[in-house]
């Protein structure tokens, strides 16, 4: 019988960000091949107690990252993690920036199978993340790098998303992912008749994600240089996005908001999606979330990194202001259905989480 332990950075949210649904994604896929029952979690990060507790916390937290614990591991949590294992045939961790449990692992003679899945290639994503000019730039990206490393040296198993990350892999630690497996998402689109509508004269367009650098990048990128030459109504909506108010609200066509606990209204209204993403690694969840609900798309090379997807028909590829310029201007001049039925059909097909269960089917033989 198979038994999982399934480490995991913190306890799932009522508000999940992308990274934390893709790993529920992975423990729904791992509870239907092993049954629910013979999964365990451990979470590495509870994300609980009060600030001045983690303030006191903080020179410890700062020793480990420098012997290579990623914030919320620790000697103690890795020890506890290697004597759980022993009662598991298979130990999945769910980021590579936990690489270091899987050398301890290793290093303790544990006889089960080791799965590391990348989200991303840590090292590249936190450089990206930081930006230049942060002090503590090279603390977290020689962690992150770290890491990276053990995962690829100690796992028997590895995953990764597409193949830009598998390059960097080989090209940084000299290991090839043993699968590639896309960005994938539980189906949750249940309605019964789609709607029909098309987009108005005035589209409604939809920037979705949390209040993260890439993401804050982006939407402001997008303000700056596209707004003012366009008529839509902007809504920006994510987690912890309410940051952006005092900038945005002299904008009359912006609508922010923040930490909403039902996403789906706002997505299924909206005439398109507008992710205009510059940076990052691995794939981006909200290009899945944006297929899964039929949506139009105006995204930028890296909203649709990894995705097997015609442009023309999905909405339109825009790395330029000129570019998000004419595409929007075309899609208000001649409407198009708010429900795009190609989008919803390259879902189904390539993108939902029974794409992902075959591959899991393997690892855990």
């Amino acid at each position: 019988m198979k038994q999982v332990l399934f480490i995991r950075y913190r306890k799932s949210d009522p508000i999940d960000a992308g990274g934390e649904q893709g790993t529920n994604t992975n423990y729904d896929l791992l509870c239907r091949l092993a049954g629910k029952e013979n999964v365990t979690v451990y979470h590495i990060h509870e994300n609980t107690g009060a600030k001045k507790k983690k303030l006191m916390q903080l020179p410890s937290v700062l020793w480990n990252f420098l012997r290579g614990y990623y914030y919320g591991l620790s000697p103690r949590k890795v020890r506890a993690i290697v004597a759980l294992a022993r009662q598991h045939t298979h130990v999945f961790i769910d980021r590579s920036l936990f690489g270091v449990i899987a050398g301890a692992l290793k290093d303790d003679g544990y006889p089960g199978k080791v799965i590391t899945f990348f989200h991303n290639v840590e090292t590249v994503y936190f450089a990206a993340k930081i930006g230049k000019y942060r002090p503590w730039k090279k603390l977290v990206t020689r962690c992150a790098d770290r890491n990276d490393r053990y995962a690829c040296r100690y796992s028997d198993v590895i995953v990764a998303l597409n193949e830009r990350d598998s390059r960097e892999i080989r090209q940084r630690y000299d290991r090839t992912p043993d699968y590639l497996t896309p960005v994938v998402f539980k189906d949750r689109y249940r309605r019964a008749a789609y709607p029909a509508e098309t987009t108005r004269a005035v589209p409604v367009c939809l920037f979705l994600g949390t209040y993260f650098p890439m993401n804050v990048h982006g939407i402001r990128w997008f303000i700056d240089e596209v707004l003012p030459h366009v008529n839509i109504r902007l809504q920006i909506i994510g987690k912890g996005m309410s940051a952006l108010a005092p900038e945005v609200s002299r904008y009359p066509n912006i609508e922010l908001l923040s930490d909403v606990p039902d996403l789906a209204p706002y997505i299924e209204q909206a005439d398109f999606m507008l992710l205009p993403l510059f940076r990052g690694s691995g794939m981006k969840i909200k290009t899945c979330e944006s297929l899964m609900y039929g949506k139009n798309i105006l995204g930028t090379t890296e909203t649709f990194e990894g995705y097997e997807v015609d442009f023309d028909r999905v909405g339109a590829l825009c790395n330029t202001r000129e570019e998000f310029i004419a595409a929007i201007r075309k899609y208000a001049a001649s409407p198009v259905p708010r429900f795009n039925a190609y989008s919803r059909q390259v879902f189904v097909k390539k993108y939902a989480e029974e794409a992902r269960l075959g591959i899991f089917g393997k690892i855990l033989e």
